[in-house]
């Protein structure tokens, strides 16, 4: 059955596309089948399955007990969730598996929960917090990852949340981290995160969530576009009086929205629209705009690259594009980004951008958006500005 799932990426295939199964959700579908088909589907959560392999792989593991109820899924992509159901209809598993926020209805009297194990310590912790809180007493987590990108301390975070945690033997370059026995809470139900922090060399604080890009802090690439920004955009006069603002910002691929709040401070009279693909991004940058009092006039939007949005219904777009998926370096989400500015800008509109100055997209940007400039370049970043054809 898995052999039929689809990543559901537009586009041809590409040598370095991503697989919709891999070793590790083999490898983590063998771990956990033991405790899978004892528990059933009612008592099963998922956690950030790439393209449903695991929830379907669990939905059939507990099949043949006659369970009725459903595996319960959280994802933070909205691309993987859009993947799930797509492979789910292809399958005809529809009917086996239910979408949730990671909170206690994904987890509570969950007794099972698989994962792709984060890469980052900030959403691992996340995770354990959530699990160790809200799932049932005896509740087991098995979090998959490739050997290459564990750590000692991923093992370290999960005791945080765990007393027993052990890794399973490697199988295909991925390894099984097995943590049980939640420890007890000691201050009720608080959680690390969201977090907050100030960022006074900018103005604004920003608040996250542990999946969301960046964390609490201004990542250089972000500082770089707002220095540039902040040189050709001055304020509003002292009487109050807005100088030339773009009607309709875009930030896009938000992260915890700095940009976002950044343009709703700066220019009074915008409307401004935060979107990106990760639910903890949104979340976050909706918090961001409220802990930056903007809250009303940024509006967060979760979809796909700008995918809800309007054609020609921007003056701006903000960009800070991701260049990697996990460890691996892909351009493709970038260039998606590109073309869905140009298709958001309005003719004359802008496209601000910072990325890798190793990636050199400056040739793409000319022809997915129209003329392009370099405003300011380091030895790991480029600002460029591109005006919509």
């Amino acid at each position: 059955m898995l052999l039929g799932l689809r990543t559901g990426e537009p586009g041809p295939r590409r040598e370095d596309s991503p697989v919709a199964v891999d070793a590790a959700d083999r490898l983590l579908l063998d771990e956990a089948a033991p405790w899978v088909e004892e528990v059933g589907r009612g008592a099963v959560a998922v956690v950030d399955d790439r393209y449903g392999a695991l929830a379907l792989g669990a939905a059939t593991l507990t099949a043949r007990g006659g369970a009725q109820e459903l595996v319960r899924v959280h994802q933070d992509s909205c691309t993987a969730a859009a993947a799930l159901d797509m492979n789910g209809a292809a399958l005809e598993m529809s009917d086996t598996y239910r979408h949730h926020a990671l909170d206690a209805g994904l987890l509570g009297g969950a007794r099972v929960v698989l994962a792709r194990l984060p890469r980052g310590l900030a959403a691992l912790r996340d995770l354990a917090e959530h699990v160790a809180r809200e799932a049932a007493p005896d509740v087991v987590l098995l979090a998959v990852g490739r050997v290459k990108h564990m750590t000692p301390t991923m093992n370290d975070v999960l005791r945080e949340s765990f007393t027993d945690v052990r890794a399973s033997l490697a199988r295909g370059r991925s390894r099984v981290l097995v943590a049980r026995s939640p420890r007890p809470c000691d201050d009720g139900s608080a959680f690390t995160y969201p977090v907050t922090a100030d960022l006074p060399d900018v103005g604004l604080s920003v608040a996250t969530y542990g999946a969301a890009f960046a964390g609490a802090s201004l990542d250089l690439g972000t500082r770089l576009l707002l220095e540039q920004l902040d040189a050709v955009a001055p304020p509003a006069g002292p009487d109050g009086t807005p100088h030339d603002e773009p009607g309709d910002v875009v930030d896009l691929g938000c992260g915890t929205g700095i940009l976002a709040a950044w343009a709703a401070r700066r220019w009074v009279s915008s409307r401004v629209v935060a979107t990106d693909s990760s639910v903890a991004a949104v979340r976050s940058a909706g918090l961001t705009a409220r802990g930056n009092d903007v809250g009303e006039r940024v509006r967060v939007v979760l979809d796909d690259a700008g995918s809800t949005l309007g054609d020609a219904s921007a003056d701006l777009v903000l960009l800070n594009p991701p260049f990697h998926e996990g460890a691996a370096v892909r351009t493709g989400t970038a260039h998606r980004m590109f073309a869905a500015a140009a298709r958001i800008l309005r003719p004359g509109g802008e496209l601000w951008c910072v990325w890798n100055s190793h990636l050199h997209y400056r040739g793409a940007l000319e022809r997915a958006v129209g003329p392009t400039v370099q405003l300011a370049r380091d030895r790991r970043f480029t600002v460029t500005r591109s005006a919509r054809r």
